[in-house]
């Protein structure tokens, strides 16, 4: 069973009412919805910019798809065959940015592991719901692909383990959350909102005069058809969220969910987690922060609060596998439950 659902509940429909509604527009690109929103300006000013924004989220799909022809899965096919490749200067330094993220958070997010999300059958649009081969599985373990693996000079890069394969599924919606808004604003928009299939970002307010962005953060298990959401919270300029969660990507087999977020370490996905949002302030790639870091701390499970303190993270919300809720101070100042009777822990 599979089921491609949105963090962003109703990020439009959450926020207060004003004078003017903001233009909006939809895309599907990076295998899940984009929505972009728009405020204080006259809608053909706003519709070019946007399309403007939605074309480079295309170019990126297209340019870093991990299992259709693209400048990524020329560099797998490199590494798989012994070979050294030469890559873009933009690809080089998504390379490095993604190793120094990896490494931050003890390679527990780590691009480098494609041909293992592949083999649980992640690689598609359809996914099935079947186990890996054991034997395969427990070889590419074996293996152990990082990132780590990859050999950068200047813009060659070479690797002295062939079971290296990149996937950027985990990182590139969050860069991409930064062109956005560094597009947007380089065409003078002041006001906007970014949703990237659950990974949000502001840009000033929804009217232009003071009334934040207000989004819903969704429930991992939601109850009925459009069920509420677990929490929602005003998200001020230049902040981005961004939520892992066991619902996005999955199937399952004899009761047991499989999710598409593995643990390096044991090759299986992560079990103790059902859903992790981190909250991250404004500054230089914070789009991207708010994409990759939620995937250590998710993959952590009891030690998530150790690992975001090693990554910096100072706003999290935690919903374990038994369903109970927990989050730092920093993220309970800013959130408001919005599920009766949910009894939300504050781990210092």
């Amino acid at each position: 069973m599979f089921r491609l659902l949105s963090l962003l509940v109703a990020a439009w429909l959450l926020a207060a009412c004003g004078p003017a509604e903001p233009w909006r527009q939809e895309s599907y690109v990076f295998g899940t919805r984009v929505e972009l929103a728009i405020a204080g300006l006259p809608e053909a000013q706003a519709r070019a910019a946007g399309n403007r924004v939605l074309q480079e989220f295309d170019r990126l799909h297209r340019t870093y798809h991990a299992w259709q022809p693209s400048e990524l899965s020329a560099l797998n096919e490199a590494i798989a065959a012994g070979r050294s490749h030469e890559v873009s200067a933009e690809f080089a330094a998504y390379i490095r940015e993604a190793q120094a993220v990896a490494a931050a958070g003890e390679h527990l997010f780590d691009p480098g592991i494609g041909r293992l999300i592949a083999l649980w059958g992640f690689h598609t649009d359809e996914i099935q719901a079947r186990l890996p081969d054991g034997e395969a599985l427990k070889a590419l373990i074996a293996s152990k692909p990082s990132i780590a693996d990859l050999k950068l000079e200047g813009r060659r890069v070479s690797s002295g383990n062939k079971a290296v394969a990149l996937d950027f599924g985990g990182y590139l919606k969050g860069v991409a959350l930064d062109r956005a808004v560094a597009s947007l604003k380089a065409d003078g928009i002041a006001n906007a909102l970014v949703n990237i299939g659950g990974n949000v970002m502001a840009l000033g307010t929804r009217d232009g005069a003071g009334t934040p962005w207000r989004i819903g953060i969704q429930h991992p298990r939601p109850q009925g058809v459009g069920g509420a959401p677990l929490a929602t919270l005003e998200l001020k300029d230049g902040e981005a969220i961004g939520t892992s969660g066991d619902y996005h990507r999955y199937f399952e087999v004899a009761g047991r969910r499989y999710c598409h977020l593995l643990d390096p370490r044991t090759g299986f996905p992560a079990e103790a987690t059902q859903a992790v949002t981190v909250l991250i302030g404004p500054g230089p790639a914070a789009g991207m922060r708010s994409d990759a870091l939620s995937k250590p701390i998710f993959i952590a499970g009891a030690e998530w609060r150790a690992m975001a303190r090693r990554l910096g993270v100072a706003a999290v919300l935690k919903v374990g596998a038994d369903g109970t809720a927990s989050a730092t101070p920093a993220m309970q100042a800013r959130i408001k439950i919005e599920v009766p009777d949910l009894k939300l822990a504050v781990v210092q």
